[in-house]
């Protein structure tokens, strides 16, 4: 009987088995963010969902578990820096590998560039206070420059700070919320309970959001190189994340709600919620405290962001699929400097050009929020098919396996079809204007990916062998540590 080994060596010269479980979490919780919901977005989902927002989170937290019971049928079996792009390249085919890669690249970059508008949007009603007031491409400018900074240095230096600023955040926001429950009496929200004016619909579309909020979990499977022990601190990790980060945005979103019940103000109209209800009850200065801990939060979302993308662009790039540069590792910091570099200043170019066309950074934040959401989704259910795909191809297929990935596509299918809507339904009605295009955006996106890598495996008949041969490699490193 083998068990892992304590340590690996990188094959791509990234520095190895340096994180810790609890940095190798802080990665997955970073991206997820979960301060940045209830602190400024969780307006942009009550207005979709309403009163049944709490169920939107609850479904996406259910569902999200099975997505990351079959995301853990590859990552206790095998790490690298290429996340679900390695695979779903192992279990569904080259073609399938680079659609997930494309998602993942598109998910994560515009998730940073979405909380990049929420840091500089955030940070900038807080010096507004102090009476500075810089202009939105400095701020958006400030975030994106120290998250290059930080993933370019060190992935150690990465992970101990997201730990840090995203754990003092939580802690913060749990206790403001007792307080503001508190102040309510402790009282049950019958019409959150009852989900008074709330159709499936409603918390369908809800949902497109909600897999916004989650989204990143899965993201300290790029870690793997770089991980103790990747094939124990990573689905861990998967797991771990999905299940904090649901109960919390579970009881934050039904205090937050009912804190707003009986005050006269929407909470679909205000920026900062939790210092509007700190204000409440008569505990300002710890939602000033909220407010910066969100501020660190969107910080650490934007650094989360940057280390997967740049890393998924790492491997694909040493497979051939991009230039060769991308896929060259720092020699003394042992970091994808040259991916890094790029996914810095693309998370930074597109909301600065949305800023210039005067967008506000609020509403730029719910766009780009969205459209990350389907590069997610697709990555989602394609790893929900690879997985018992994969299980049957080594010989460890088990009914239960097949039930999980079924209920892994079921579940993922409520947000793709609350994001399209059925014409002249009233159950899912089509979004409104903007977001009834988002999906068809993210299709053409798709179209583009594909018939690139078409053209460039025609050119390049070895292409595939090459990505093939890279993925066997992963996965072989691995075949006789494990039990």
């Amino acid at each position: 009987m083998k068990t892992e080994k304590s340590s690996h060596q990188s094959i791509y010269g990234l520095k190895p088995d340096c994180l810790s479980f609890s940095e190798v979490l802080a990665q997955s919780f970073a991206v997820i963010a979960p301060t940045t919901i209830p602190a400024s977005n969780i307006g942009l989902i009550v207005a979709l969902s309403g009163n049944g927002t709490w169920l939107s989170f609850l479904i996406g937290l259910m569902g999200l578990l099975f997505v990351s019971i079959n995301i853990n049928q590859f990552a206790s079996r095998s790490a690298s820096p290429g996340s679900l792009y390695s695979y779903i390249s192992k279990g569904l085919g080259s073609t399938a590998g680079v659609i997930c890669g494309w998602s993942l690249v598109l998910a994560y970059l515009f998730t940073g560039m979405s909380v990049l508008c929420g840091f500089a949007n955030f940070s900038g009603a807080l010096i507004g206070h102090l009476g500075i007031h810089p202009s939105s491409i400095t701020l958006l400018a400030i975030g994106a420059g120290i998250s290059w900074y930080a993933a370019y240095k060190d992935i150690q230096l990465s992970a101990v700070a997201m730990l840090w600023m995203e754990a003092a955040s939580v802690l913060l926001i749990a206790i403001l919320c007792i307080i503001i429950w508190a102040h309510k009496g402790f009282a049950l929200d019958m019409s959150q309970l009852t989900l008074s004016g709330t159709t499936p619909g409603s918390v369908a579309t809800g949902l497109v959001l909600v897999m916004f909020a989650f989204s990143g979990f899965e993201s300290a499977t790029s870690l793997g190189d770089e991980a103790k022990k990747p094939l124990q601190t990573i689905p861990k990790s998967v797991m771990g994340s999905v299940i904090l980060a649901g109960l919390f945005y579970v009881s934050t979103t039904y205090i937050e709600v009912l804190g707003f019940s009986g005050t006269g103000v929407s909470i679909t109209q205000i920026e900062e919620p939790l210092g509007f209800l700190s204000q409440q009850a008569g505990v300002g200065f710890l939602g000033q405290l909220v407010g910066l801990g969100a501020l660190f939060s969107f910080f650490a979302c934007i650094l989360g962001s940057i280390n997967p993308a740049a890393r998924i662009f790492f491997l694909m790039a040493r497979h051939g699929l991009f230039h060769s540069s991308l896929g060259t590792a720092h020699s003394s910091n042992k970091t994808p400097h040259v991916a890094v570099t790029m996914c810095s200043l693309i998370t930074f170019f597109v909301p600065a050009v949305m800023s210039l066309f005067n967008i506000k950074l609020f509403e730029s934040m719910g766009y780009l929020g969205a459209i990350c959401s389907y590069g997610f989704l697709t990555v989602y259910i394609l790893i929900s098919v690879a997985a018992p795909v994969y299980l049957y191809k080594i010989r460890k297929l088990q009914l239960r396996d097949i039930v999980f990935s079924i209920l892994g596509v079921a579940f993922m299918t409520i947000p793709v079809l609350g994001s399209v809507g059925i014409p002249g339904s009233t159950l899912f009605p089509v979004p409104e204007a903007p977001y009834n295009i988002f999906p068809y955006l993210f299709l053409l996106y798709i179209f583009a990916t594909c018939g690139w890598f078409i053209i460039k495996r025609l050119r390049s008949p070895n292409l595939v062998v090459k990505m093939r041969q890279g993925i066997e490699e992963i996965h072989t490193r691995f075949s006789n540590t494990r039990n």
